[in-house]
């Protein structure tokens, strides 16, 4: 079970010490300063819990709600809010690809990156240039953009191949 710790700081029923509490209904009315038994009474009527929602304030405010499903209210926005905190969290990976690459390498790079464009993360491969790599970038170039290719049934190319140093970069989103 999911820990709020707002809700569970919350007293109810017979947990509220104090003598006098504001009373809102159930529905959001104001029903006036009362006495704690006054409003226990009413909220026993209801069939409903009396939940101090401020104690700090002059007098206590009180509601008469079902706290069960306030709670389970609250457990399901903080749900929600974490899942939404998760998909935008969603982060780049990154493949290490070389001019020479065996095709097995290439192969499982692919299948690992497909892997994740599925679950909807993008996808950063590069290439580093070593020595007299650096005169022929445009191999580089072609293995990257064969490695976009091979994913093009499920990615599109977000950035075109660019060269920053040493390194040429392309960048792969997922299709929508």
């Amino acid at each position: 079970m999911l820990c709020i710790a707002k809700t569970e700081d919350l007293k109810i029923n017979d947990q509220i010490k104090v003598s006098e509490v504001m009373v809102i209904g159930p529905n959001g009315e104001k029903m006036g300063v009362k006495g704690i038994e006054d409003a226990r009474t009413l909220a026993n009527y209801a069939g409903l819990d009396l939940v101090l929602m401020s104690e700090n304030s002059v007098p206590a405010v009180a509601k008469i709600m079902d706290y069960n499903k306030f709670r389970y209210e609250k457990q399901k926005k903080l749900k929600e809010a974490q899942k939404k905190q998760r998909e935008s969290n969603k982060e780049v990976k990154e493949y290490r690809l070389s001019v020479t690459i065996d095709i097995h390498d290439f192969e499982t790079r692919k299948r690992n990156a497909a892997e994740y464009l599925k679950k909807g993360h993008k996808i950063k491969a590069f290439i580093r240039f070593k020595g007299r790599q650096m005169a022929h970038t445009e191999l580089g170039k072609d293995v990257l953009l064969k490695f976009a290719n091979e994913l093009s049934d499920i990615s599109q190319i977000e950035s075109e191949p660019k060269l920053e140093g040493k390194q040429m970069f392309l960048l792969l989103a997922p299709k929508k």
